[in-house]
């Protein structure tokens, strides 16, 4: 009796931590890989194939995306490599973002249910970009200014498809 006792509180504790999991709103895209085209807001073109992994006993998310990785848009291949953790001591979920170009972006993701907002700065700029949750196989994505819940500038608007 005391062993299906335990057992059942194993049971029950393991389910509240999953449940509890920070990084659950990437629990869709993460074994899959996200496709994307547009065009931003100054007539470049975007491309982009995201695909998302757990590593460390899910206490991370990985993200390998490949993009175009020259200015004249010409050369299309591995452009960033991305991490998101969840930060115990600020109680948020913190990305890093390093691109093909040496640089780094690092922000905040505010998660709602299964929608993702980026949150970084670029240059004087605060910037979101937004994942919003349409089905299993599609989000909406938006990249600008969002300020008071609402779309002050939008530089990009696309969706991301899953392959």
């Amino acid at each position: 009796m005391k062993t299906k006792a335990a057992l059942i509180l194993l049971f029950v504790t393991f389910n509240l931590a999953l449940s509890q999991n920070p990084l659950k709103a990437f629990d869709n895209l993460v074994g899959k890989t996200w496709s994307a085209e547009g065009t931003w807001g100054n007539g470049s073109k975007f491309k982009q194939d995201i695909t998302f992994s757990y590593s460390l006993d899910s206490t991370l998310v990985v993200v390998e995306a490949m993009g175009y990785t020259d200015e004249a848009q010409t050369k299309y291949g591995n452009r960033n490599h991305g991490i998101r953790q969840f930060d115990k001591s600020s109680n948020t979920i913190k990305f890093w973002e390093f691109d093909v170009f040496g640089g780094l972006t690092e922000g905040t993701v505010i998660c709602d249910d299964k929608n993702l907002f980026y949150r970084y700065s670029y240059g004087e700029t605060v910037v979101t970009d937004m994942w919003e949750y349409v089905d299993e196989s599609t989000y909406n994505f938006k990249v600008g200014i969002y300020e008071d819940d609402e779309w002050k500038q939008v530089f990009l608007k696309t969706q991301f498809h899953k392959q």
